[in-house]
């Protein structure tokens, strides 16, 4: 009878947590659809968002169709994309690492990934730099850019998998290498800068602030192929991650590869940080902050938590470039500002609170 009603207790909390990212889940997507139209509707030029759906629907000609299809809906679209990447990528190296401080932010990966961009923009002729502050980098080839960014941070990828395979290394110490790292890449994009012109001190300045507004259409198409099928891998291994929770001896014990899938899943989250911040740029605190929202709503249970994490990351990401545009209209607020404004706060929260947090 004991273990009768223990099977039931272990079911009834399984079901409870089901329910409840699958409840998250249906009204993030509808939070998500509903400022996907106020993101298109709000700007310098004002779209009712009846006039927004009606343009959608029926594509014409007209100015408030050109101005939805070929500036606000690809932006809107790029901010939810580029979150859903950035917040799968920090929820996953929480959980491969074990670390409630791990994010590509924090461990360095967006700062290595920069300075692969800008390497590849300067030195390897990938991008032309403009001075326009509306379009501060025209990328020629954003294959190159994007290989080099990914280079860049597998290089400090490895570096917190070789701290994390050393006897006793705690999170803290792969904290404090990841911002060692960030220092690192940080000073070697200043050497970069160094060296550069006027126009491409500041462009590339500006280009590091992290913009949603240089996304079009053939970009976005770019950035999808990618974070999509990296969204699709942590759902699938999710279930990996929940047992890894546990320990490393237990999940080996249960069958599991512990260091291939630490492996594999770093390199992939690094390949999706490295293709935002190839086209966007730095976008910090998303990585660190989405996954603690989503478990502080709804626990760590892994199998729901990636794609809530997915979700959210998207529509948190998506209503800070609505307000970034519209806080200081008609100035347009560079995105990444806003979100460090919004993370640093919750990243001390964390730092005071320990692994009490996790």
């Amino acid at each position: 009878m004991k273990e009768l009603s223990k099977k039931e207790d272990i079911l009834s909390l399984y079901e409870k947590h089901t329910n409840r990212h699958t409840s998250f889940i249906f009204i993030v997507l509808a939070l998500s659809a509903f400022f996907v139209l106020v993101g298109v509707s709000l700007g310098s030029s004002h779209i009712p968002l009846s006039k927004v759906a009606d343009v959608i629907i029926h594509k014409s000609s007209e100015t408030a169709s050109l101005i939805v299809w070929n500036i606000r809906l690809p932006r809107v679209l790029g901010a939810f994309i580029c979150g859903c990447g950035i917040a799968v990528s920090g929820a996953a190296m929480q959980s491969l690492l074990r670390n409630p401080l791990g994010s590509p932010y924090t461990l360095g990966l967006s700062s290595a990934a920069a300075f692969g961009a800008a390497f590849a923009i300067i030195v390897l002729n990938a991008g032309s730099l403009q001075s326009s502050s509306s379009d501060a980098v025209i990328i020629n080839n954003p294959y190159i850019v994007t290989l080099c960014s990914f280079a860049f941070c597998c290089v400090a990828t490895f570096v917190i998998i070789l701290l994390a395979r050393i006897k006793g290394a705690t999170p803290e110490t792969m904290i404090l290498a990841g911002i060692a790292l960030g220092s690192l890449f940080s000073a070697a994009s200043s050497a970069l800068q160094y060296f550069a012109d006027e126009v491409e001190l500041a462009s590339v300045v500006f280009w590091t602030f992290g913009d949603i507004g240089r996304i079009s259409w053939s970009r976005l198409g770019i950035i999808a192929a990618v974070v999509i099928p990296v969204c699709i891998y942590f759902i699938y291994n999710s279930w990996n991650y929940q047992v890894m929770d546990a320990g490393d001896e237990t999940a080996k014990s249960l069958g599991i590869n512990v260091e291939r899938c630490r492996m594999e899943g770093m390199l992939v989250a690094s390949l999706a940080v490295a293709t935002v911040v190839s086209f966007v740029g730095i976008i910090g605190f998303i990585g660190l902050v989405v996954p603690h929202l989503v478990r502080r709503i709804n626990g760590g249970y892994e199998p729901g938590l990636i794609p809530s994490t997915i979700l959210f990351g998207g529509l948190f990401l998506l209503i800070s470039d609505i307000v970034a545009r519209n806080i200081i209209s008609p100035t347009v607020l560079p995105v990444g500002v806003l979100t460090s404004f919004l993370g640093a706060p919750l990243f001390i929260y964390l730092l005071l609170k320990g692994r009490g947090y996790w």
